[in-house]
């Protein structure tokens, strides 16, 4: 029975051997195939981008300096930017600065104005107004005193209001 068995043993490892050798055998196959479609296009690929890429290269060594050159200009130009806002920041500041003190001036003289206004109508008041009216009373006494004294006549209103009615007619 060991001797069988052995056997039996022995010959299922020769028929895996052999199934092992027969897949190694089919791998190798596919991977040969494999490789010569890679390199089949690997050659297309070269064949194709080479010129390409001979073209763009060609192409970025033409095209380099005039980058360069948009670069050192966009530089300076940013730069020169960046210098006139500065400046127009301080010219605005400096006019926002000046205008802010102008109205504080504007409205000093103006309340000094008012003032001066106000303390001149005072004393135009005190001046000359109180004291007219103190010499119109005096000259309605005056002048009702005299009234009094020449008589009592009847006063006449002005522009014929007292004339008679018939007088009216024409």
């Amino acid at each position: 029975m060991d001797d069988n068995l052995l056997r039996i043993f022995i010959a299922v490892t020769a028929s895996a051997v052999v199934l092992q050798t027969l897949i190694l055998f089919g791998l190798y196959l596919a991977v040969r195939k494999s490789t010569a479609k890679m390199e089949a296009l690997a050659t297309e690929v070269t064949n194709r981008a080479l010129p390409t890429m001979e073209t763009v290269q060609s192409m970025l060594v033409e095209i380099r300096p005039k980058l360069d050159v948009m670069t050192v200009n966009l530089s300076e130009s940013s730069t020169l930017v960046r210098n006139q806002l500065a400046r127009i920041d301080a010219t605005l500041t400096d006019a926002l600065d000046r205008t802010r003190l102008q109205v504080i001036r504007a409205d000093e003289l103006l309340n000094r104005t008012m003032d001066k206004v106000e303390e001149t109508s005072e004393v135009v008041h005190k001046t000359v107004i109180s004291p007219l009216r103190q010499v119109n009373g005096l000259m309605s006494a005056i002048s009702t005193g005299v009234e009094v004294f020449l008589g009592p006549k009847r006063r006449q209103p002005k522009n014929g209001a007292g004339v008679p009615q018939d007088e009216m007619f024409i």
